[in-house]
C-alpha cells in the first residue's frame, strides 16, 4: 500500500514512501543495490543469532541519529524477529528541516533487506513517527505496521510491545510543551557534540550532557520513575508478564511490582537494544564502536563477546533469567 498523495507531499510521507521505492529498486537490480555486508547469513531462519531484537528511537531524519553504529549493530545482531518500537523516523524534526543523508537511506535499506531475507520485522510507531499510525494493519516492503504487539518469549512469557508515548502526560496533555522540550533536547545534543569533540582531542571517553541532566534533576528522575511504573502497571492489568517500550531514551530492565519492565533505549546517545536469546533469556546490549582493534578471528565466533569487544569494555549488557529476575541498572 502506497501513502496517499496528501501524505507523500509531506517530508514524513516522503520518508515513508522511501521504504517502498528502495525495495523496488533493490528487486529490480536483482539485489545488487542492497547492502553487501550480510550475504546470505542471519536475516531470519536458523542462522539468526537471536530469537528477537528490539530497537527504538532511531530518530532517522535528525543529525543526532547514530546511523553508523546502528548499521554495525544490525550487522552483528541478526534475529528471527526484529521489533522497531517507535520513533524510527523523526517526523517532528523533518517537518522543521529536511535532513536525510545517505547513511539514513542505508538504515532503511538494511531493514527492508532483513525483511526480504525472512526476518519478521514489526514496526510499532511512536509519537515522532505518528503519521505511520494511520497505516496500522498494512505492510511496507514486508514490514508490518501495528499500533502495538505481543511477543511471546521462548520460555512462555508474554511481553506487551508498545512505544510508550501514551503514558507521557506531557505528550497527552500539553503537546506544545513536548515540541518545546524536543527543541531543547536537540540543542543539548548539538552542544554535546561540541563538548565531546573536545573530549576526544583530550583522550577522554564519550559523555552525555542530557543523560547527566536526567540523572541529576529531581523532576526528570520523578518523570522517568512515574513513566516506568505506569507502563508496567498497564501491562500487568492487561495480563502480560512484561512490557517492552522506548520513548524516554533510558535503557532499563527491572521488575516493577512483579512485572518485567524493559526499555530498549535509543540510537541517539544510549546506543542500546534488547535481545532475546533462544532459551528465552533477555539481555540489554549497549553498543559502542571499537576503541581497540578486534583480534583476528573474533568476529562471528560469539555474538555476545563480539558486541562487548565493540564496547571496549566500557558498557555491558544486563540480562534477566528465565523467571524474569531483575537485572542491575545499566551504566558506563
Amino acid at each position: 500500500m502506497a501513502p496517499p498523495a496528501a501524505l507523500r507531499a509531506t517530508p514524513q510521507g516522503a520518508a515513508l514512501a522511501a521504504w517502498q521505492s528502495q525495495l523496488r529498486g533493490a528487486l529490480d537490480d536483482g539485489g545488487a543495490a542492497l547492502l553487501p555486508d550480510e550475504g546470505l547469513h542471519g536475516d531470519g531462519g536458523d542462522r539468526a543469532r537471536y530469537r528477537a531484537v528490539f530497537i527504538s528511537d532511531l530518530h532517522l531524519g535528525t543529525a543526532g541519529c547514530q546511523a553508523g553504529p546502528l548499521l554495525d549493530f544490525l550487522k552483528h545482531h541478526s534475529s528471527q524477529t526484529l521489533y522497531l518500537v517507535g520513533d524510527i523516523i523523526d517526523g517532528w524534526q523533518l517537518r522543521r528541516r529536511w535532513f536525510w543523508p545517505q547513511a539514513h537511506n542505508d538504515v532503511v535499506q538494511k531493514l527492508l533487506r532483513r525483511s526480504r531475507k525472512g526476518c519478521r520485522v514489526v514496526f510499532v510507531p511512536g509519537n515522532h513517527d505518528e503519521f505511520a499510525r494511520q497505516f496500522s494493519g498494512h505492510q511496507f516492503g514486508g514490514i508490518e505496521v501495528v499500533d502495538e504487539a505481543v511477543h511471546t518469549t521462548a520460555d512462555g512469557r508474554r511481553l506487551w510491545v508498545v512505544h510508550g508515548d501514551h503514558f507521557d502526560g506531557v505528550i497527552q496533555c500539553a503537546k506544545w510543551l513536548a515540541y518545546l522540550g524536543d527543541n531543547a533536547y536537540e540543542f543539548s545534543l548539538r552542544l554535546n557534540r561540541h563538548i565531546n569533540s573536545l573530549r576526544v582531542r583530550m583522550g577522554l571517553p564519550y559523555w552525555s550532557l542530557s543523560q547527566y541532566l536526567k540523572h541529576k534533576v529531581k523532576s526528570a528522575l520523578n518523570y522517568v520513575t512515574d513513566f516506568e511504573r505506569a507502563v508496567a502497571a498497564e501491562a500487568r492489568q492487561r495480563g502480560y508478564q512484561g512490557v517492552v517500550c522506548g520513548h524516554i531514551h533510558r535503557a532499563e530492565m527491572r521488575m516493577i511490582d512483579g512485572t518485567l519492565y524493559c526499555n530498549d533505549g535509543d540510537w541517539v546517545e544510549t546506543l542500546s537494544a534488547l535481545v532475546e536469546h533462544f532459551d528465552g533469556r533477555l539481555e540489554l546490549v549497549h553498543w559502542r564502536p571499537s576503541i581497540e582493534p578486534k583480534r583476528k578471528g573474533d568476529a562471528h565466533e560469539n555474538p555476545d563477546r563480539d558486541g562487548r569487544l565493540a564496547t571496549a569494555g566500557q558498557w555491558r549488557g544486563h540480562h534477566a533469567g528465565r523467571a524474569g529476575a531483575p537485572a542491575s541498572n545499566p551504566g558506563p
